[in-house]
């Protein structure tokens, strides 16, 4: 069954924002949703999409990112013709391998992204602020979002975890290398720790859903 729970903090950030608009409506509050490997970040932020949240998919955000020439330019240049597909566009499974393999790859493509994605991140969150009638919930996936420490950017922060050997499974069904890519995560215990609210997604599909509607409910703006 997933875990619903709220976390002490520093900052005052449950029930959402209190800012308002200048026309008199409120600020939607914003969400970061973070968790390990293998999860189910993508399918949670999806839940709260359907339920009225506007979202914003860390793997959209970096597909974005690697369609940047200076960065396809730097990606050629760090890891050769091999991490490039016949398009031109980056190819994410062999610069994965590459950067994975090459000392200091990681370090250098996160140097390329993050600055990349933040920025994004940032125009997104302007730009759905900014609608006359927005979304009434702002949900980020940042899945590095402790490692970058940028948690005080967000009202909230969400985090979804999984018992071990599920976050495996479904890993491995995507090819990846679990262990490889969850030695640059942070412990999902320390995680967990620093979360304001938690799903432990070893359940079922509606366990997820029935978690959603309770973030969704807490955190959304009102109806004015």
């Amino acid at each position: 069954m997933p875990l619903m729970a709220a976390r002490p903090t520093t900052r005052d950030r449950a029930g959402g924002s209190t800012s308002h608009r200048p026309d008199g409506g409120r600020t939607p509050s914003l969400l970061g949703l973070t968790g390990g490997i293998g999860a189910g970040k993508s399918t949670a932020l999806a839940a709260l999409g359907r339920l009225g949240a506007a979202t914003l998919s860390s793997d959209e955000v970096v597909a974005d990112a690697y369609s940047d020439p200076g960065l396809v330019g730097a990606v050629r240049e760090r890891f050769g013709a091999a991490t490039i597909a016949p398009d031109g566009s980056v190819d994410r499974a062999a610069l994965a391998s590459a950067a994975f393999g090459a000392p200091g790859g990681i370090e250098f493509l996160e140097g390329l992204i993050h600055p990349r994605v933040g920025e994004a991140r940032a125009r997104w969150v302007a730009r759905e602020r900014a609608r006359q009638a927005p979304a009434p919930l702002l949900v980020c996936e940042v899945p590095l979002l402790f490692e970058v420490g940028i948690e005080a950017d967000f009202d909230a922060v969400l985090v979804v975890t999984a018992s071990e050997p599920i976050r495996r499974e479904r890993v491995a069904a995507r090819g990846q290398d679990f262990d490889q890519r969850s030695a640059r995560q942070i412990p999902e215990a320390e995680k967990v720790a620093r979360a304001d609210e938690v799903l432990v997604n070893d359940g079922s599909e509606a366990d997820l859903e029935r978690w959603a509607r309770s973030v969704f409910a807490k955190y959304a703006t009102p109806d004015r």
